[in-house]
């Protein structure tokens, strides 16, 4: 009797780790088409205004700091 308890537990676990994998690669693979279309728009966008993706995201002062460090413009870099 312990036995086909033992096994009937076996099976739940391994269905539930089935089912877990097949969601998280659905999930997955939503995720990756997601990030691939917001690229694309991205470059579009850029492409349209002249906005890098950096300045599109709020990040454009990070960036600009960045080469402006890398240009030797400031006297110190962060």
């Amino acid at each position: 009797m312990t036995n086909t308890s033992a096994d009937e537990t076996w099976f739940r676990n391994r269905a539930e780790e089935q089912i877990h994998r097949d969601q998280l690669k659905r999930v997955e693979l939503f995720n990756g088409r997601a990030a691939m279309l917001g690229l694309v728009i991205g470059i579009i966008t850029e492409g349209l205004t002249g906005a890098g993706i950096a300045h599109q995201i709020g990040l454009g002062a990070l960036v600009d700091g960045y080469a402006a460090c890398r240009a030797q413009f400031l006297p110190f870099c962060f």
